[in-house]
């Protein structure tokens, strides 16, 4: 279920508050687009699962940051 106002974030309902899913809707967007590669610098980095990253253009499978890459 999603709503306009906060995306994804509608799952969680009215108890968690405006706040909290306004928040998870901005870690998440960030953290489903592709982000640019360490190593071969081009955008192509997906995250496979909290903390563990992999690359589809150069196949390198790195550990970094647990939502998105800075």
């Amino acid at each position: 279920m999603s709503t306009k106002k906060v995306g994804a974030a509608g799952r969680l309902r009215a108890g968690y508050g405006k706040s909290v899913r306004v928040r998870i809707t901005n870690i998440e967007k960030k953290q489903r687009r592709k982000q640019k590669c360490p190593f071969c610098n081009n955008v192509s980095v997906k995250r496979l699962s909290a903390g563990i990253w992999h690359c589809v253009k150069c196949g390198k499978k790195f550990a970094s940051d647990a939502y998105y890459l800075e």
